[in-house]
């Protein structure tokens, strides 16, 4: 399969987790996109979008933020015409089930209707182009596995093919953006790609999610909350890994396809918690016993999904894509990440970040 080379790339919500390490790959001394002479960065910047992600790179000429919503069709529409955009990567959702159990509305509002509104956008600029560049065009939806619901203990992994199932107003704002995203490529033949990746984890991620949360609850000495008997099963993918799936995916991918992207590693919370306990009593150890003496189980959370996995086979086969980095490697790499940016942590845990972050775009 030829693989197409992008100049010009727009990601949405690439000052949250996924998207700033995305181009973090996407602007490093080894590039996902060797000709790549910009990347456009739009985002809302809500609690999770910090733009302290990417500060090491803010005066690079390459790189451009622009605080934006991506609701906001006649803007977005602006910026894919004045920066002559070949492609487009959608990180930006709101992600957090329990925020969404909490709050449904803003998930809808977002994931389902943002995204429409972005794909109108990129429909129009699309329809603009010559038949050259519309045909090197992309628009790569970035999703979940979260949308297939639960499996049972024997059940195969999720692959392209699994039934939508989803179990949380999160799961279902996704399942129905994946949804709009299909319908544009079947009914206006706009070239969409759709990515639904297991769990990730590494350096960036906002400290509500668990692995990160665990890291620096277990530093501050403060309780270890896990919920149920912490036997939910996931499927845990090194957030680099994913993103040059997502690059193989939007320079090798074909549109209208689904690449189902995992990282071979299913575990329970619980192990999660216990690794972080033991590596944490290695490295950086407590005055007096382990880490893991912080545990406390916790009433279960709503509809809580007790296995997903990630059969990847479609992706590895047509696009040569496959994780390298296990998960023992991976998360020791990203607890000494947080270990070692306890100022880029203490800036979000006190809540001073987002005081200060909207002056920091570079508009």
């Amino acid at each position: 399969m030829n693989s197409l080379s992008f100049q010009r790339i727009l990601v949405t919500g690439g000052c949250g987790f996924i998207g700033s390490n995305f181009v973090h790959l996407a602007l490093g001394e080894n590039s996902l996109f060797p000709e790549l002479a910009q990347i456009v960065n739009i985002d809302k910047l809500t609690y999770a979008g910090n733009p302290a992600n990417l500060a090491s790179i803010e005066n690079d000429g390459r790189y451009r933020l622009i605080q934006a919503d991506i609701s906001d069709e006649e803007q977005v529409s602006q910026l894919l015409k004045s920066h002559e955009v070949e492609g487009i990567v959608h990180f930006a959702a709101e992600s957090h089930v329990d925020r969404s159990i909490d709050s449904p509305e803003p998930f809808f509002q977002t994931n389902v209707l943002g995204t429409v509104r972005l794909l109108n956008a990129a429909r129009r600029y699309w329809k603009s182009l010559s038949a050259e560049k519309a045909g090197k065009f992309r628009f790569l939806h970035v999703s979940t596995d979260e949308v297939f619901g639960s499996l049972g203990p024997q059940d195969a992994p999720f692959s392209e093919s699994t039934p939508y199932h989803p179990n949380s107003p999160y799961s279902a704002s996704k399942a129905a953006s994946d949804h709009a995203a299909r319908a544009y490529y079947h009914t206006y033949g706009l070239p969409v790609i759709i990515t639904n990746c297991s769990n990730n984890y590494g350096p960036y991620q906002f400290p509500e999610k668990l692995i990160p949360l665990m890291i620096l609850n277990a530093l501050d000495e403060r309780p270890l909350p896990i919920y149920g008997d912490g036997g939910q099963i996931r499927d845990w993918l090194f957030v680099e890994d994913h993103c040059r799936a997502i690059s193989q995916a939007l320079t090798r991918g074909k549109p209208g396809e689904t690449y189902a992207v995992g990282g071979d590693a299913e575990k329970t919370n619980l192990w999660i918690v216990n690794f972080i306990c033991e590596t944490l009593d290695k490295i950086q150890p407590r005055g007096k016993g382990s880490h893991a003496e912080l545990r406390q189980f916790v009433t279960d959370r709503p509809g809580h999904d007790r296995r997903y996995a990630i059969n990847h086979a479609k992706i590895t086969a047509e696009l040569g894509w496959k994780p390298s980095l296990g998960l023992e490697e991976g998360l020791t790499k990203t607890i000494r990440w947080y270990l070692a940016h306890r100022d880029w942590c203490d800036e979000i845990t006190s809540g001073r970040y987002n005081r200060t972050r909207l002056g920091n775009t570079n508009l």
